[in-house]
């Protein structure tokens, strides 16, 4: 009768393999999976960013979506190659609106950016405050939860902005929309009612709806 031969994480499990063994050689084998895993992420950040050093500093990932609202997220670390990498690896929201998204390319425009800063240590929270400011004050709509800082204990400001909810999300893609058509006809375009409506009172009402859907202002209103 031939017996069995299974596979524990690519080891051939044996009878003459104790457990101690088995343990020893599969921690060697993930030990090794998770360096190279590591290595495949970091390899990625550097293709997007090309010369992202090792040293500390601040980075931030952005993007325009598909509603044309800007979102970024920032960050702050020692080493800024590899914990930008270490997002890739991760489930957060950040993380996973990368894996959902992927990194802007000329097929994927609504891809996520990344860009960096160099400084000490030292000086880590206090750049991480002020680039938080400085994107939301630019009108990012930011992923991050607070207002940036390790060691003062991450206070929200009064400058930051949380994300959009998904009916404002809707409300700005209209409102971007409404501000592009209006620009087209403006330079464009010359938009009346037909010479045989001009007196239909539908036509008119009409007409006035059209009116309002390309004007911003009435998604102001609403929003």
């Amino acid at each position: 009768m031939q017996v069995s031969k299974w596979y524990h994480n690519g080891i051939k499990d044996t009878p003459k393999m104790n457990r101690g063994d088995k343990f020893l050689i599969m921690k060697k084998i993930n030990y090794r999976q998770i360096y190279m895993m590591k290595s495949q992420r970091e390899k990625k950040i550097r293709e997007i960013c090309p010369g992202i050093p090792y040293s500390s500093g601040i980075y931030a990932f952005y993007r325009n979506d598909e509603a044309g609202i800007r979102r970024s997220y920032v960050g702050q670390a020692v080493s800024l190659c590899e914990r930008c990498a270490s997002h890739l690896g991760e489930y957060d929201h950040i993380a996973l609106s990368l894996k959902k998204h992927k990194f802007y390319s000329e097929s994927n425009p609504t891809g996520w950016k990344l860009t960096y800063m160099t400084c000490k240590k030292s000086e880590l929270d206090q750049k991480e405050i002020e680039t938080i400011k400085s994107f939301a004050d630019k009108g990012f709509q930011m992923y991050n939860i607070t207002a940036g800082g390790q060691s003062t204990g991450k206070q929200v400001t009064g400058q930051y902005k949380p994300p959009k909810t998904y009916m404002q999300g809707v409300q700005q893609g209209k409102k971007s929309l409404a501000r592009e058509l209006s620009h087209i006809i403006d330079t464009h375009l010359q938009v009346s009612l037909k010479p045989e409506k001009q007196n239909s009172k539908v036509s008119i009402r009409a007409f006035e709806k059209f009116q309002n859907l390309i004007d911003e202002k009435t998604y102001e209103k609403e929003s």
